[in-house]
């Protein structure tokens, strides 16, 4: 595809049009799974591309629908696989939840419950909520690899018969990387049979959702004009950015296919697309 294409049609990343987007922002925000890693495995050429953007001055965020983790044990997964990120520049759904209910004004005195993993709780407890004691004024659905039928009728009971309970969902990913070979059942097969049996939707605060982008804006103060989008999911990574007027870059490497992105039918369409996020580093050039 060349630059004269129409705006609506995904390019292909070329050293003209990468040129372009790489002066026209100031911060990437990248997902993690399937862009940065798949499972435990780095994906190749990511701490090079990442280490070009930091010596160019531009800002590195990472946004992602995990919920299993907190921000601190994702900053230990990136140092594990050798790539040097600060808790600040993490953003994940199991913190967009606790702080949905913090900038909600969330009665402290008033239980979550969670269908979830250790980064919710770890999350909720750094923000000062409680998941012992007191009425359930809030149920929280992430990934929950320990999911059972007690934890889905508790919750059920919970949204049903607690006057105002809140039903809150980290995101509604079908799919997610468990290794670097298989997709396994994501956050959102929790919450549709919470949403089956309650018959209620939930407030997503994971991407697509711009929850996430109002703490954005709001730490680094960088207009969403001027900041891409990485992903590999069309359904989150690029609609998340679409939505908030980011520019877009769809990567090959996780879930999204070229068949699927040039797919008739498809109607989220990224401004740009190219294999892996190592492809920026060879077309930039030195």
């Amino acid at each position: 595809m060349n630059d004269g294409a129409s705006p609506s049609i995904p390019q292909l990343l070329s050293p003209q049009n990468a040129t372009d987007l790489f002066h026209s922002v100031d911060a990437f925000l990248f997902d993690c799974d399937g862009v940065i890693w798949k499972g435990d495995k780095l994906i190749d050429g990511v701490p090079h591309t990442l280490e070009l953007l930091r010596s160019k001055g531009k800002k590195l965020i990472f946004v992602t629908n995990n919920s299993t983790k907190s921000r601190r044990q994702y900053a230990k997964k990136f140092h594990s696989l050798g790539i040097a990120v600060t808790e600040e520049e993490i953003f994940l759904s199991s913190f967009a939840a606790a702080m949905f209910l913090k900038v909600n004004e969330f009665p402290p005195e008033k239980k979550v419950y969670v269908i979830g993993e250790e980064g919710i709780l770890d999350e909720l407890e750094l923000a000062g909520f409680i998941g012992l004691g007191g009425p359930v004024g809030a149920v929280v659905v992430g990934l929950d690899q320990y999911i059972n039928y007690y934890k889905l009728q508790y919750a059920t009971l919970c949204i049903r018969e607690n006057p105002g309970c809140l039903f809150v969902a980290t995101n509604r990913d079908a799919v997610g990387h468990m290794t670097d070979l298989q997709e396994w059942p994501g956050a959102g097969c929790m919450v549709a049979a919470v949403c089956g049996s309650t018959q209620k939707e939930p407030i997503v605060v994971g991407k697509p959702s711009t929850f996430m982008m109002d703490f954005l804006l709001k730490k680094y103060q960088i207009s969403t004009s001027r900041m891409c989008m990485v992903g590999d999911r069309l359904d989150t990574d690029i609609l998340f950015g679409k939505n908030a007027g980011c520019r877009t870059l769809l990567v090959l490497s996780g879930v999204t296919t070229q068949s699927t992105l040039q797919d008739p039918t498809n109607d989220i369409l990224p401004e740009y697309y190219t294999s892996k996020i190592s492809d920026l580093l060879n077309l930039l050039g030195p």
